[in-house]
């Protein structure tokens, strides 16, 4: 018998910050949602065009894996953007990269097996981790060396508590922090040594501002790469993403998607091929993230948060409240009820340390950031 108890599973602070908004909406109150990851345009119109005319017809399920066309898509996406060949044998159509997580965690590792992931870092992985029942360790990351995690800090929290696994994503929620390739060959290589399974989160590849995003697939073809449509795509609610597999676990992760999904949403799989092909509308996207990115981190800033360079991938600003609060859910409960802001705590993507630290998304519009640079400043007099 041990008295020692499972960590707590604990709400997405995120969407519980956007549920009181919306009800603050409800009430005629005008918010200002830098809370969510989100983008604020709508997929490119090509993709909804593909929809509209896909609809008069029935829409049954399709492979479990995804749909050829789909399949084929995406391997000649990583030609084109990285230059390597991808079967399409060993890809698999997911709902969003939440399912993608699942049936990773599922189809590499035993039940139970340790899995490491960073910290601050995104708070489905502890709470899908646990509530799953594998095991959780975290390798704590610091703004002195830019939020990045290293071969070597891998290194020394596998000796210190042996993992199966390491998940991490490069460009990374909440920080934006990205590896370059000799950082992630480093990773690649660490994990090789160890016998460990990497699991490269992608999610917010194409989101980068000062070099193209590496994949791991250009390193290894060891490791589980998980990504979606959701963010550079302006396809959050679509709920699709894709994996690719190594060889040796597509089988496996082709009959866990059979029972646990079925198949990802078959409107949805027509859609994400057209919008492999529509890049040019989401540069034009991301052109506006990179302008809000310098607007808020200076603006910020100026307000007295503590907040690094900007951020060189995805579309958040992690910034320091020491000067304001060491309450995190608290300062951001009063932000959003009393100046109409609304912004996730740290403690969303740290258990630990969050609570000095609060996360904004500038994946919104120009004008919302405007405006909430404005009440924050009249509220934090």
């Amino acid at each position: 018998m041990t008295d020692l108890q499972p960590p707590e599973l604990k709400p997405f602070h995120a969407m519980e910050i956007m549920r009181r908004a919306k009800a603050l909406e409800t009430e005629g109150r005008a918010i200002c949602h830098l809370e969510i990851g989100e983008p604020g345009a709508p997929p490119a119109p090509k993709v909804r065009e593909a929809v509209a005319r896909a609809l008069p017809d029935p829409q049954g399920y399709t492979n479990a894996t995804g749909t050829r066309e789909l399949r084929e898509a995406l391997a000649g996406y990583y030609n084109e953007q990285h230059g390597i060949e991808v079967d399409p044998e060993l890809i698999v159509a997911t709902m969003g990269s939440s399912a993608g997580f699942i049936l990773a965690f599922h189809a590499a590792f035993q039940p139970g097996a340790r899995i490491a992931i960073t910290r601050p870092g995104y708070p489905a992985y502890f709470n899908t981790l646990i509530g799953l029942g594998f095991e959780v360790v975290e390798i704590p990351l610091s703004p002195a060396n830019g939020w990045k995690l290293t071969g070597d800090a891998a290194a020394r929290a596998h000796a210190a508590t042996p993992f199966e696994g390491l998940l991490f994503a490069s460009p990374a929620n909440p920080t934006g922090a990205a590896v370059d390739r000799a950082g992630l060959a480093e990773l690649v290589a660490t994990c090789a040594g160890l016998g460990v399974r990497l699991l490269s989160d992608e999610i917010y590849h194409g989101l980068d501002y000062q070099a193209p995003s590496v994949s791991a697939l250009e390193l290894t073809r060891e490791a589980v790469v998980i990504n979606s449509f959701s963010k550079y795509y302006c396809m959050t609610g679509w709920r699709i993403g894709w994996m690719v597999m190594p060889g040796d676990l597509i089988r496996r992760t082709e009959i866990l998607q059979q029972n646990l999904f079925i198949s990802a949403p078959t409107l949805s799989q027509i859609a994400a091929t057209v919008a492999l092909g529509e890049r040019d509308y989401a540069e034009e996207q991301k052109a506006g993230y990179a302008r809000n990115r310098l607007l808020l981190a200076d603006g910020l800033r100026g307000l007295g948060f503590d907040i690094g360079p900007p951020t060189e991938g995805a579309f958040y600003a992690y910034a320091g409240l020491g000067r304001f609060s060491n309450d995190a859910m608290e300062f951001c409960q009063l932000m959003l009820d009393e100046a109409g802001v609304a912004a996730t705590p740290g403690i969303d993507f740290d258990r630990t340390s969050g609570n000095r630290f609060v996360r904004f998304s500038y994946a919104g519009t120009e004008a919302a950031i405007v405006r909430a640079l404005e009440r924050m400043a009249s509220w934090l007099k």
